[in-house]
């Protein structure tokens, strides 16, 4: 595949030929990773619904968050390699258990891979809504690429400041690339769209992880969103606990207080977005259960 003969697929820009099998910064040769094939419950409810969301989980990760709860995938590259036309197979699987979606979480470093997965799926009746669950680290030309293959973005947008962006995931301008890309996103698939279950079929949500003793960077991401993408729907998430790297950290090492969640919660108020989610603080980090507030 042209695109992995010298990858300039994400931000990083590598640059290295991983047909030859060498690896980039995401730590990804021309095979597919994946790590986890699940009907996932606990997305928020527009996704997961009754019956669940087909989750494919891509090993590897082109970031580096020092507090991943998925760390053990994305950092330590855990799973098996796999073909296209078997990616292709698993969509349709996934697709005959009666999920919403096919759901593809941390798909990036895949992207050209996936593609031609979809091309093949389709061909054989694959019929199911492709979201494009990212950690919004993406090239505005790869997000392009995906024009007409992927009906719901679902991008993160985590750090307004490069200061945090470089501390705690090692990558600089986030916010810069990150808002860019996720622009393009929604000038491909637009407003949200819903069937009469309430199951997105077409559309973006951005995401957003709130940081203990960073409320000010969640507070600026916001605002932008409310400025720049008006009433498109919003993802906050309240479920960070210290995890991977993130233990014993001075800022990050502990989990939101009430009243860090409560402050969150009125700024919103005072923002005036209408559309999305809020997720309920978790009192439990081992056993955490995501729920959510429309």
């Amino acid at each position: 595949m042209k695109e992995l003969e010298k990858c300039e697929i994400c931000p990083h820009n590598c640059k290295v030929n991983r047909e030859e099998g060498r690896l980039g910064r995401c730590k990804c040769n021309d095979k597919i990773k994946i790590a986890l094939v699940s009907t996932h419950e606990f997305e928020e409810p527009c996704i997961s619904g009754k019956n669940g969301s087909g989750t494919v989980f891509f090993s590897n990760c082109n970031l580096n968050c020092m507090y991943c709860q998925n760390y053990e995938i994305s950092q330590l590259g855990k799973g098996r390699e796999i073909t296209i036309e078997e990616l292709a197979k698993i969509f349709l699987k996934q697709q005959e258990k009666k999920v919403n979606n096919i759901n593809l979480v941390t798909p990036t470093m895949y992207a050209y891979q996936i593609i031609e997965a979809i091309k093949i799926a389709r061909k054989n009746g694959l019929k199911l809504p492709i979201i494009y669950n990212t950690n919004g680290y993406e090239k505005v030309e790869t997000i392009k690429a995906l024009d007409g293959y992927i009906d719901v973005y679902l991008p993160d947008l985590k750090y307004y400041s490069d200061t945090l962006s470089k501390k705690y995931s090692n990558v600089d301008k986030y916010f810069e690339i990150a808002t860019k890309a996720i622009k393009e996103m929604y000038k491909q698939v637009g407003q949200a769209t819903f069937n009469e279950e309430g199951i997105i079929q077409k559309g973006v949500i951005v995401r957003h992880l709130i940081f203990p003793n960073h409320l000010q960077n969640t507070k600026h991401i916001l605002k932008w969103i409310k400025e720049n993408l008006g009433d498109i729907y919003v993802s906050i998430m309240a479920q960070y606990f210290p995890t991977y790297k993130a233990k014993g950290d001075s800022e990050i090492g502990r989990k939101l207080t009430k009243k860090e969640y409560k402050e969150i919660e009125n700024f919103l108020f005072t923002l005036d977005l209408k559309n999305g989610y809020m997720q309920e603080l978790g009192e439990h980090e081992e056993a955490y259960v995501p729920k959510w507030d429309d």
